[in-house]
């Protein structure tokens, strides 16, 4: 019999929340013949990354995933045999009571933020609170062995490196999306929070000998990319070019074709969770807009991985790599710390791809879910 998941997904900011458990649930149902249902409290932010998604109903079925509607006044639901609460966020008090009355205790867990931190390894796992005899366990995302992986769809990779070899399925995809780059130009997503920092680095752009097609789907970031234009207003189709550099507003668009997006540009800026992964598998340099926290204690995130991701870097690329990552996040001059990546681009592009092929003999957090269920039961 198949076990039965409870996803619960609470729409906090900027759609990551939802970005993963999304992939995560449909992972599960196609990947590991799960039963899944995912219950969100925001389906409008939900329909901005599945357009099939119907506001009003309180339970649907999309791509074999049962999404129900998480209501304010929660109604009457049987626990499921494996519940995760996403990104800590708490479970009604009925539905807890729900899982304390069955006749098999669930395996209740807490899928945490994605870290890098030393300290996430030795917390893996490990149990958390209990309620009425229901134990919960942590349960961590990570870069390294002892952690929970990354989510990756099965022959993501192999797909991804097929994709980037076959220039007219590139050429096809962006031309599908409005977008003609110039032959040899350079291509740069752009998904970012607001950033002070952002216009020194349009300026830099636009003065570079390499030409450069901005692409930026629609997001927070554009107040910012408005403002240096100069203009009064930026929406899906304008296309804007000053000197070296074209910008181009491009639509939020479902992941599958956000993935491809990244996997044709040269270099990607990513914020957030989701994106940040997936910019990863793409296997091209990025940069990350990573979440601020209170008293900065995202930086020690943001360090965190720069340690481990640049551990194999040659000390010139990797002062550029993190000099560059340290000005993005705290709205500093990009002008320098760009052109020093690129003096080591080569470097960097083929760090990317290994970095890429290592994470991908880890499992998968899909999978390392379910390998964890069953040796629970």
């Amino acid at each position: 019999m198949k076990a039965r998941w409870d996803i619960f997904c609470s729409v906090v900011d900027n759609y990551g929340d939802i970005g993963v458990t999304w992939r995560l649930a449909r992972q599960l149902v196609a990947e590991q013949g799960c039963e899944v249902r995912l219950w969100v409290d925001d389906l409008r932010a939900f329909e901005r990354m599945c357009p099939e998604i119907d506001v009003r109903l309180d339970q649907q079925w999309q791509e074999g995933v049962d999404v129900r509607h998480w209501p304010a006044v929660w109604s009457s639901a049987p626990a499921a045999d494996v519940v995760i609460a996403a990104f800590a966020c708490q479970l009604p008090p009925d539905y807890m009571e729900a899982m304390a009355a069955r006749e098999r205790t669930p395996l209740w867990m807490n899928l945490d933020y994605l870290s890098a931190e030393d300290w996430v390894v030795g917390c893996h796992r490990l149990p958390s609170v209990k309620f009425k005899g229901v134990q919960k366990y942590f349960f961590f995302p990570g870069f390294r062995p002892g952690t929970g992986g990354l989510l990756r769809e099965a022959g993501l990779l192999e797909q991804r490196q097929a994709f980037q070899q076959d220039a007219a399925a590139q050429r096809q995809f962006l031309q599908a999306l409005g977008v003609f780059p110039a032959a040899g130009v350079r291509l740069i997503s752009l998904f970012a929070y607001e950033n002070a920092g952002l216009a020194s680095w349009l300026d830099v752009l636009s003065t570079d000998g390499h030409a450069t097609h901005l692409l930026v789907p629609e997001g927070r970031v554009l107040g910012d990319v408005q403002h240096w234009l100069g203009v009064e207003g930026l929406s899906v189709g304008d296309l804007h070019q000053r000197d070296a550099l074209t910008v181009q507003v491009l639509p939020f668009v479902r992941q599958e074709q956000y993935d491809r997006l990244l996997w044709c540009c040269d270099f990607n800026a990513v914020r957030g969770e989701d994106s940040f992964v997936r910019a990863q598998w793409a296997g091209r340099p990025l940069l990350w807009h990573i979440y601020r926290q209170d008293e900065d204690i995202h930086l020690d995130k943001l360090d965190a991985f720069l340690d481990l991701y640049t551990a194999a870097l040659s000390p010139a690329a990797k002062a550029a790599l993190v000099e560059l990552w340290q000005a993005w996040n705290t709205d500093g001059d990009m002008a320098q710390p760009w052109k020093m990546l690129l003096e080591h681009w080569p470097e960097l592009s083929q760090h990317a791809q290994t970095w890429c092929l290592e994470q991908g003999l880890q499992a998968d957090l899909a999978t390392a879910l379910v390998q964890f269920y069953e040796s629970w039961i």
